[in-house]
């Protein structure tokens, strides 16, 4: 039978939900939850992602900060402006999204940027923590959203071989963190693969999970797949269709319908993976804001309310 869909769009909802109730109990207490996200230049997918950021946000009941930068900004008065909202009362996640012009070493401004303000994950104070398991850090939005998808959809996760095409620091790495962890959402036996690997189908077909995350459209086809394997499709990639208004359409990184075939669980591009992504943004922002205002501790645990 073919392979049950996993609805990341449902997930999303459920999850945005309760970013925008912990929001309002912050609200009640005058505090609110703010956003900013820095745009340098007018990439035409970048503006929709920050604009779908910051509106995000806005629908949780956070203050949300849209920043326009030139894309011909020198990186000293970009650091600048990262400084500023590092020290902006009102600002407790910040986002600077990617790519960033030539002119500027994209990791000297993710490291500029404060840890405790990090809601995307990638500051390396952030990266340590993940990997070694703390949990007073952020996770990156797109591995934290298939974590909890995984969960959602009732997949049990330990003991699992779980193989990861992609090693970016983005998804790839970050994921194989994740599912390595100890816990009851991971402990899985974890295989990373990229463009060096030998033999990707008899790595692929070992995998009880699969994770893709190449960036390579339809890459991954039924006949890589073991049988009743649950398939995380992680790619975007935008294609040429003759056949739709826009004369493109997005394409995951996996052949859906040979997949399909062969796959227990499987996640749809778009509507799987995509929609987690901004809805871990938002509850990385308020569990930002709930540490800042001494809500939560910053192990994640309950701590006395203000």
């Amino acid at each position: 039978m073919p392979a049950d869909l996993i609805d990341g769009r449902a997930v999303a909802k459920k999850v945005r939900a309760d970013a925008a109730a912990r929001a309002a109990k912050l609200a009640a207490r005058g505090i609110k939850p703010g956003l900013a996200v820095v745009l340098v230049g007018e990439d035409p997918a970048s503006v929709v992602y920050t604009s779908a950021k910051c509106k995000a946000a806005a629908e949780a009941g956070m203050y949300s900060l849209n920043v326009r930068l030139p894309a011909e900004i020198s990186q000293s008065d970009l650091l600048a402006r990262v400084d500023a909202l590092n020290s902006d009362p009102t600002i407790h996640g910040i986002l600077v999204q990617m790519p960033l012009p030539k002119q500027i070493d994209a990791d000297t401004v993710i490291r500029r940027i404060d840890p405790t303000k990090d809601v995307d994950g990638f500051h390396p104070v952030n990266v340590g923590k993940m990997l070694i398991g703390e949990r007073d850090g952020f996770i990156p939005c797109t591995p934290a959203g298939i974590q909890l998808l995984l969960k959602e959809c009732g997949v049990k996760t330990p003991g699992k071989n779980c193989v990861v095409i992609g090693r970016s620091n983005i998804v790839g790495k970050p994921m194989a963190a994740l599912m390595l962890q100890d816990n009851e959402n991971a402990n899985c036996t974890v295989t990373v693969c990229h463009r060096h690997t030998g033999d990707l189908k008899a790595q692929t077909r070992t995998a009880d999970i699969l994770i893709v995350a190449a960036g390579r459209p339809r890459m991954v086809t039924g006949d890589m797949v073991k049988p009743g394997a649950v398939v995380i499709d992680v790619g975007t990639n935008r294609v040429n269709d003759a056949s739709t208004k826009s004369g493109t359409r997005l394409q995951g990184d996996v052949d859906f319908d040979s997949v399909r075939e062969v796959a227990s669980k499987i996640t749809p591009v778009p509507g799987g993976v995509g929609p987690m992504t901004i809805a871990m943004l938002m509850v990385n922002t308020v569990r930002a804001a709930e540490m800042s205002a001494g809500v939560v501790s910053r192990s994640g645990l309950s701590a006395p309310s203000v």
